[in-house]
Order: structure tokens, then sequence, then C-alpha cells
């Protein structure tokens, strides 16, 4: 249990946006993803997920770690609408209208609440996305749907406090979440296994060093001085401990941070490629396509399009 205390201390949370919506238009979005933690909490109406479109019960919450993808189905499915992630973005307006909590009892619609969350080792390995887990429900657990419930009525409110009300109550969610996978056995081998990282200090110099070098020469000779290892050794080194090749690792790092200035920069494409270590602007848009599903201009249109009002 001490082990799974020093993982709980050493994450980061942050709460990043969250909104009550009815469903306008149901609708099934194949290989829906997020760059970071997904909760649906299904307040009434239907949601499925995976590709058996498995079912999430009233009251329930579909969990979708960062960068995984699942096919999810809004709404009772009359004619058969389908759509990709970025055509659901496109047109989420359609789809999904934002309401408040006050609303949600009263509207004869299918609703759902959508959060998305931060959880990082360190401030640079992403938690969840990490360990390697799919989807999944978590069913019969109303304190963590109280949560949920809490963090966006107090988001909704405008009083003193409540950027630390929110951080504290999206820190217990993720203690909450983790609990809940440990009571119910759920995924105990890869919290285990894949959580290495936690065991030797020089891989976790390796993971300050990337994040403070983004943009800078992140080769395996750099990177086998700082973890003090041979060059031929150190993509083994690295692999043995987090499952992934460095160079991997280090491409998805670049992206995140991409993601990050496309949030909160109005810099070009050309220079945030170049800013996370991109000389390339064409094989930097290339590369950030493939892993994302979109293009990195209409990434920057997400958070508006995701936050409909």
């Amino acid at each position: 249990m001490e082990y799974y205390n020093k993982v709980i201390e050493s994450v980061g949370v942050r709460f990043l946006k969250g909104n009550n919506f009815k469903i306008e238009k149901p609708i099934t979005v194949l290989d829906y993803s997020d760059t970071e933690n997904t909760i649906l909490l299904l307040h009434q109406g239907s949601l499925k997920f995976s590709e058996e479109m498995e079912l999430v019960n009233e009251g329930e919450i579909l969990f979708i770690p960062a960068g995984r993808k699942t096919n999810i189905s809004f709404g009772q499915q009359g004619k058969k609408t389908e759509t990709n992630i970025e055509g659901f973005l496109d047109n989420k307006r359609k789809y999904l209208q934002t309401i408040s909590f006050k609303e949600i009892k009263s509207v004869e619609e299918d609703c759902v609440t959508i959060l998305n969350f931060e959880a990082k080792v360190f401030d640079v390995v992403n938690f969840f996305h990490s360990l390697g887990i799919p989807p999944f429900v978590i069913r019969f657990n109303d304190r963590i749907a109280t949560i949920v419930e809490d963090i966006i009525k107090e988001s909704e409110q405008n009083t003193p406090g409540k950027e630390r009300v929110v951080k504290l109550y999206t820190e217990l969610l993720v203690i909450e979440i983790v609990r809940h996978v440990l009571k119910n056995r759920l995924f105990v081998e890869e919290l285990s296994t894949n959580s290495t990282y936690f065991k030797d200090p020089r891989l976790i110099d390796l993971f300050n060093y990337i994040k403070k070098n983004i943009g800078g020469d992140l080769s395996n000779k750099v990177l086998a001085k700082v973890a003090n290892v041979s060059e031929d050794y150190v993509g083994q080194y690295f692999k043995m401990l987090t499952g992934i090749n460095p160079q991997d690792y280090i491409e998805y790092q670049r992206m995140e941070a991409a993601v990050e200035l496309l949030r909160t920069s109005k810099k070009s494409i050309r220079d945030i490629g170049k800013d996370v270590g991109y000389k390339d602007t064409a094989y930097f848009c290339r590369r950030f396509k493939m892993m994302y599903g979109l293009p990195a201009g209409k990434m920057r249109r997400r958070e508006s399009l995701i936050n409909v009002q």
C-alpha cells in the first residue's frame, strides 16, 4: 500500500474543463479521444462505448484515459448517424447543447456531464495513459459521481476560492478513481508493472531533462549522459522502466507541449513546431495529425468547440 501512496503523491492534478450537455441529436463518434483524461457521467438516457457498444447505465461513469480511443454513442439511436472525432468537433453544436445543473432535471433529452482533467507524474508523464489501461466504466460508485457533480457545480459559480475548491475536488477525484481500480482489482497488474518509473531516480532525471529541453537535442547520446549510462544501453534502459522507446516518448511529450502552446499562445504553427523540436513544419504537421487525428490548426479551435455555449 505504501507503493500506491507514493504513486498518488507523485501525480500532479489539474482541472481543465467541464460542462453538462443535453443530447440534441443522437450520434456515434468513431475513435473518440482527447489529449487529456475524460470523464463522462450519464444522468439520463443512453450512452454506449467500445466496438461492442457496451452500455453505460444512468448514474455510471465512463472513464477514458488520455490518448485512448473508443467508439461512443450519445443518445438513443434511431437512424444511425456516424462521424469521426474531427467531424464531431466541427459540428458539436448540432449534437450537444450546454446546460446548467439546474436544468438537468427539467429537460426531457438525454443528459451527460463531460469533464477533462490532467494527471501527470512529476508534471511530465501522463499517469493514466502510461498505465496502458483501456477506457472503462465505473459502476456503482455514487461517491465518484458526486465528486464529478461537485466539480461542475463549483465551476459554474462565481465565488471566492472557486479555483482552489475545484482543484481540491479534482485531486480527490483522481484518488477515488485509483481506489476504485484497486478495490475492484481492475488493471492492478498494470498499476504495479507499468509504474516502474517511480523506482529509479535516474529515470526521473531523464523526465525532467526532456521536459526542460523539449525543443533541443534529445538524442540517445544526450540522454545517455543525463542518465549516466552508455549510449548503446540508454534505449533499452528507458524501455525497460517505461515500456516505450525514448524517442517515442519524446515525440509524445513534444506533441503534448505543442497542444499546450496551441491552447495558450497565438504563435504560428511553424513557430510552435520549432519550439517543440521540429525544424520541418510539414513533418511536424503530419506527425501531429497522425497522433491526434486532426490537424494542428483544428486542435487550436478545439477548446472553443468543446466548451460550446
